[in-house]
């Protein structure tokens, strides 16, 4: 007998289900999103393309399929699959470069834009708004031959790619890093200063870390972005994703195919990136409980 309620308790069951001890909230329920279904639907396209490879070919003299270039059940589809994947370390370590630049410039041109100083906030101002009115592809062509003619600086194609799409998605990021930053209550920087914590000291203990748990997704987003956008280094001779499947549809006259394929290269890796993003999301809104 329940002495304060003066009901009988007892273990859950289909009549009576469980409720909450009086005065505790309900533990919440769980949420099952669309998401689900992500692994699931990846699954039934790699097998409806197992079973092109395994019955594409010549029907009555005229061409249906060819998916036999890519069936992993021959040696020439195992080849060009090969062929195809090996671009792969080459598209995230391009990515993964750009961004981390990308980042690190992003915040050095935010941090003026929420000082006092006039000069600082129009330096923001004018960086973002030029830079984010450069077309990626063009900046990218501009750095790869413009900058050995301008400054006598050649690069090699990747690093090429790496300056091009970190000074691109530089002012994304700048824009990303200050809206953080102001998203942080005032009196967190006014208790630190009351603490005789200087500005800097400030950002780096006080409010840095919080805008980043707020930024966080913008931030997953931005390498999702930086991932595809890094196809466009291919027209550089970049030997990523894109440029091999490229390659290997002017040997192979299969552009259908091949590039169906690189079409699940890119799901698999950004699927595989977004769902690492929302599990380091959940795991930094556990700890702050």
């Amino acid at each position: 007998m329940d002495g304060t309620r003066g009901v009988e308790t007892g273990p859950p069951t289909a009549e009576t289900p469980w409720a909450p001890a009086p005065g505790l909230p309900p533990p919440p329920a769980v949420r099952r999103g669309p998401g689900r279904w992500v692994t699931p639907a990846l699954l039934a396209a790699l097998a409806g393309l197992t079973l092109w490879a395994a019955f594409g070919g010549e029907d009555e003299g005229r061409t249906v399929w060819g998916w036999y270039v890519v069936s992993p059940w021959t040696e020439q589809g195992r080849s060009n699959l090969s062929f195809l994947i090996s671009g792969l370390g080459q598209t995230v370590a391009l990515s993964s470069t750009a961004m981390a630049f990308s980042i690190v410039a992003g915040l050095a041109v935010a941090l003026p834009a929420i000082t006092d100083s006039v000069w600082g906030r129009r330096f923001n101002q004018l960086y973002v708004e030029l830079v984010r009115a450069v077309p990626i592809l063009v900046l990218i062509l501009w750095v790869y031959y413009g900058l050995p003619v301008v400054a006598g600086l050649s690069l090699s194609v990747f690093w090429a790619g790496v300056v091009a799409l970190a000074l691109s998605d530089s002012a994304f990021e700048a824009e990303i890093f200050r809206a953080g930053i102001q998203g942080v209550p005032k009196g967190q920087t006014e208790a630190a200063r009351t603490l005789g914590l200087g500005w800097w000291p400030t950002m780096r203990h006080v409010v840095l870390p919080q805008a980043l748990r707020r930024i966080l997704p913008a931030l997953a987003n931005q390498f999702v972005y930086m991932l595809k956008m890094s196809a466009l280094v291919s027209v550089i001779g970049a030997q990523e994703l894109t440029r091999r499947a490229n390659e290997l549809v002017v040997t192979e006259y299969r552009p259908l195919e091949i590039y169906t394929v690189l079409v699940l290269e890119y799901l698999v890796l950004i699927l595989t990136v977004s769902q690492a993003a929302r599990w380091l999301e959940r795991r930094m809104a556990r700890s702050d409980r």
